[in-house]
């Protein structure tokens, strides 16, 4: 997992609630055995047609939004199936960061373990980044150490994660990066 303490990135607004698992990476496209190669087909059925041409009403295709690594969306994000794809698809594509007023618990805890930093705050925050991300480039700072993010007008606003998911994401330790950290206990029991 990389190592994210710090990041700045372009924005791209998703005004929806309630974005399901299957919206983000359908399941048509479950069939890969790695971890990669899942960020074409993110939000899928929203970005293409049924003949596989983008869809030029949905905003992510447009060029405004190229090189987005920071998702603001609406409440309930990752809800419906469990399944591991969805964070894989967003980090794939290029997203760090997802800001929601809410989170599916297992998404939430999926991303966190992916190197996605998912960040609860209130919807009213959240709305005026959206309206002001409409068509436009905008970037916002995140600051994980401080937990603080700075947007283009200077405000700084504070975001909660707990302890231990920030002390993964800032070392880039997944669940077998901190095994491998007692490898010499390991070694030493097994030898007993």
């Amino acid at each position: 997992m990389e190592a994210i303490k710090k990041h700045k990135g372009l924005v791209y607004p998703l005004n929806r609630t309630n974005i399901d698992t299957d919206q983000i990476i359908p399941k048509q496209f479950l069939k890969r055995i790695e971890r990669t190669g899942f960020g074409q087909f993110l939000f899928y059925h929203w970005r293409f047609d049924d003949n596989g041409n983008k869809r030029q009403n949905f905003a992510l295709n447009r060029k405004t939004y190229e090189g987005v690594t920071i998702l603001l969306a609406g409440e309930n994000f990752g809800c419906g199936s469990s399944r591991e794809h969805a964070p894989w698809a967003l980090l794939d594509y290029g997203f760090r960061v997802i800001i929601a007023p809410s989170f599916a618990d297992i998404f939430y805890n999926n991303a966190l373990k992916n190197g996605i930093i998912p960040i609860q705050l209130d919807e009213e925050q959240i709305g005026e980044w959206m309206k002001q991300a409409e068509g436009t480039s905008m970037s916002l700072d995140i600051d994980l150490i401080n937990q603080q993010i700075t947007d283009s007008a200077g405000n700084n606003i504070s975001f909660h994660i707990p302890a231990y998911h920030k002390e993964k994401l800032i070392n880039g330790w997944d669940e077998i990066a901190l095994t491998l950290k007692h490898e010499d206990k390991i070694s030493a029991y097994e030898v007993r």
